[in-house]
């Protein structure tokens, strides 16, 4: 027998060896592609890295190319500004014909309305018409302790919360009047509108479309929007990219911006993201610090079509030393040939006092559920959501490949939320192909983000009816509020509309459980230009951080491109019917002053006595339940309240002061189907027996008019003193206030 070759039995072994090699790197392998489509197909939790880190390019410090302080707004003549000068790139980027790869059915689609009823609208009324004849309006605006501003393409309007208008429509660069360049002479759009609920201040932004291309900023010097502005001009690019579909957000070390950046006004070269010296700003410093990167298309997929900067909702501040987070979106349907459906997330870390240790990275990818962004229906146009009585079809903008504005962030002391969403198609409903609302919450984002949670809102696949260009937000108790456009052509016959829908926290993940709401049925239909968004605003009332208010558009009456905007505001916990400010008069009687739950304060002119000194009554539609009552803001003390178990609850009152706006809140009111927080508030103004809001010689007068009366219904407020009867004690007390005014 001859013996084996040495060499041969030894190439045998290593050829064994290199097949067993080959073997555990194809199980290896496989067992990795089947965890990206595991991670794919998971709804929610999901939260990883599949793509390498990916840092933007630091392009120092940009410079700030004007600034001055402006006359007080209310004192400058609003410019008219009829002409269209508004221009945009958004044509830039592809918009498929049809989803560029295999459409998976949505794991997460909500197919039928929530069950539990939704609260209607404690108001709703119009802002700005189509002034400039030009579309799209990107709605949008922002709600302060007193009023609403809004702004759209190309005017701003700022309203009381009772919808009273104060100053406007005036085209966004009246904001500008008199600073020359660019911000003065140009009108070009894309606006927002943020309030610094921090600093109880406002902050309005546009951009200008050309050379050198700035983004305008201008932030009240005081709580009052009609007030001064500090007011810069700031180079984007260095002047020299077109600074396309801006978005702003305030965090406690900068106000934020992201921007889509076009060298010489055409070439796409990336997602912009700049950090504006909050500190520096509020002080109205002349150059404040801008820190500025250039996330470039590479690939084309990690910037999209651009990113959000998160924006601070509530009082309770990030964790210190929090980066402020940018999100962007990934379709694997989309044109730029991402992976996987996912979001993206980045982290920018703002250093003002040495700016090149300053970052901008993306550091996460989060894989979510399949969706499909890409509405067949548009056919690689813009022609997307059909109207009744017209063929134009208008846009739906999902082929876009970001979230929508906000990017709204809460800290809840044991975690924190991101809220975001996109229009997206949803699947064939009763008519074809229908679109929905893809929503997500994020969580940890620093630390270790996660998907919590998310949803496609869609009972379009029930009823018809499309759903998109969404705006979302969580209020201070966790629940999460959602407002879109809705319009169908027939079947049934829907004009474009404002709707809105909730879900309270702790209701089943990936839910919009409330039903449906309107904050304005549409009666007409845009039968010129397609374009329609780009894009809306939810954000939460800073007086009782629970109320929702919503900013989108509507057509009138059917037209060319006869948009108007549309605000509206709703609450989802329980909600009081009526309250009043109650005294006894002596033996005169029991008399109230109205205080209304919505608009203008009630004033209370009446002074204090006794052990209680004002006495609040707040009235519910059925029995509740109060787990406590408190001053949450102005100053005073609640001594007791009563009447738990029915529909009337008494909130006594100590230590109140005059001159001031003063809110009580009861907690954990429950109605037995939810539970929230009610917020009353007064404006206390001892003397202004007029209600007018200020002291002076006519409440003098009018109280002298009635001295000597008998105290009844239509003259108690004139009892300045509570004693029953109207003496020369009364003017003196009048007098004695006269030049006081309630604070704004």
């Amino acid at each position: 027998m001859k013996k084996k070759s040495a060499s041969k039995s030894a190439f045998f072994k290593l050829r064994v060896l290199v097949g067993l090699l080959l073997c555990f790197a194809a199980i290896t392998l496989a067992l990795f592609a089947l965890g990206k489509a595991s991670a794919q197909r998971t709804p929610s939790g999901q939260s990883g890295n599949s793509q390498p880190l990916i840092r933007a390019e630091y392009r120092g410090v940009m410079p700030v190319v004007k600034f001055d302080i402006s006359p007080p707004l209310r004192d400058m003549k609003p410019l008219p500004w009829t002409e269209c000068t508004l221009r945009e790139n958004e044509e830039s980027g592809p918009i498929p014909v049809a989803p560029v790869g295999l459409v998976v059915p949505d794991p997460v689609v909500q197919r039928v309305l929530g069950k539990i009823g939704i609260p209607s609208p404690i108001i709703s009324f119009d802002g700005n018409p189509n002034m400039c004849g030009c579309t799209p309006p990107d709605p949008n605006g922002a709600v302060g302790p007193n009023h609403v501003v809004t702004m759209s393409n190309l005017h701003f309007q700022i309203f009381n919360k009772s919808g009273t208008s104060l100053f406007g429509p005036a085209a966004n660069n009246t904001l500008w009047s008199g600073f020359g360049g660019g911000c003065q002479t140009q009108n070009a759009g894309d606006p927002v509108v943020i309030y610094d609920q921090l600093a109880d201040r406002w902050l309005l932004t546009q951009f200008t479309s050309s050379a050198p291309y700035l983004e305008c900023v201008a932030l009240s010097q005081t709580n009052d929007p009609t007030g001064s502005y500090y007011r810069w001009s700031i180079a984007t690019g260095n002047g020299n990219n077109f600074p396309d579909y801006p978005k702003a957000a305030m965090w406690p070390d900068a106000y934020y911006f992201s921007t889509r950046e076009f060298a010489g006004g055409s070439t796409f070269v990336g997602v912009g993201a700049y950090a504006l010296d909050r500190a520096q700003a509020l002080v109205g410093n002349p150059n404040p610090i801008v820190i500025s990167f250039l996330a470039p298309p590479s690939p084309p997929y990690v910037v999209g079509d651009g990113l959000l900067p998160s924006d601070l909702d509530g009082m309770a501040l990030p964790p210190a030393g929090s980066p402020n987070f940018f999100v962007g979106s990934e379709d694997n349907n989309g044109g730029y040939g991402a992976p996987q459906d996912a979001l993206t997330i980045w982290k920018f870390h703002a250093d003002f006092d040495m700016p090149q240790n300053s970052t901008f990275t993306l550091t996460n990818t989060l894989p979510t559920a399949p969706f499909n962004s890409i509405l067949a229906l548009c056919g690689g146009s813009r022609a997307c959501i059909p109207q009744p009585n017209t063929t134009n079809r208008i846009d739906h903008l999902g082929y876009r490949q970001r979230p929508l504005h906000r990017l709204a962030y809460r800290n809840f002391g044991d975690h924190e939320s991101l809220v975001t969403n996109q229009s997206v198609s949803a699947g064939t409903g009763p008519n074809g192909e229908v679109s929905g609302i893809r929503w997500w919450e994020l969580r940890s984002p620093n630390s270790s983000p996660v998907i919590f949670q998310e949803g496609t809102y869609a009972p379009g696949l029930t009823d018809g009816i499309h759903r998109w260009m969404g705006s979302i937000a969580m209020n201070s108790h966790g629940d999460i509020a959602l407002g879109f456009s809705a319009s169908n052509s027939t079947n049934p016959s829907t004009f474009p509309s404002v709707f809105y829908t909730a879900r309270h926290a702790g209701d089943p993940p990936g839910q919009m459980t409330l039903g449906e709401g309107s904050i304005k049925d549409g009666t007409g239909s845009q039968t010129s230009s397609q374009r329609w968004g780009d894009y809306t605003a939810m954000v939460v009332d800073p007086t009782d951080d629970a109320t929702f208010w919503y900013i989108n558009e509507y057509v009138p009456t059917t037209s060319s491109v006869g948009w108007r905007l549309r605000i509206g505001a709703f609450r989802l916990g329980p909600t009081a019917q009526s309250a009043f400010s109650r005294k006894v008069h002596g033996g005169a009687g029991t008399f109230d002053i109205p205080l209304p739950l919505t608009g203008s304060v009630g004033v209370e002119c009446r002074s204090g006595g006794g052990t209680n000194d004002y006495q609040m009554i707040v009235n519910f539609a059925s029995a509740v339940t109060v787990g406590s009552a408190s001053v949450t803001s102005g100053t005073g003390t609640v001594s007791s309240f009563s009447g738990n178990g029915t529909s009337q609850i008494t909130v006594n009152l100590t230590g109140v002061t005059d001159v001031q706006r003063i809110t009580v809140t009861l907690h954990n009111v429950n109605d037995g189907t939810s539970t929230g927080e009610v917020p009353v508030s007064m404006g206390v103004l001892i003397g202004d027996v007029n209600g007018n809001t200020s002291v002076n010689a006519s409440d003098v007068a009018l109280t002298k008019s009635q001295v000597g009366q008998t105290v009844g219904g239509s003259n108690f407020r004139e009892d300045v003193n509570v004693n029953g009867t109207i003496s020369a004690t009364d003017v003196a007390l009048v007098k004695s206030d006269v030049g006081h005014s309630l604070p704004p």
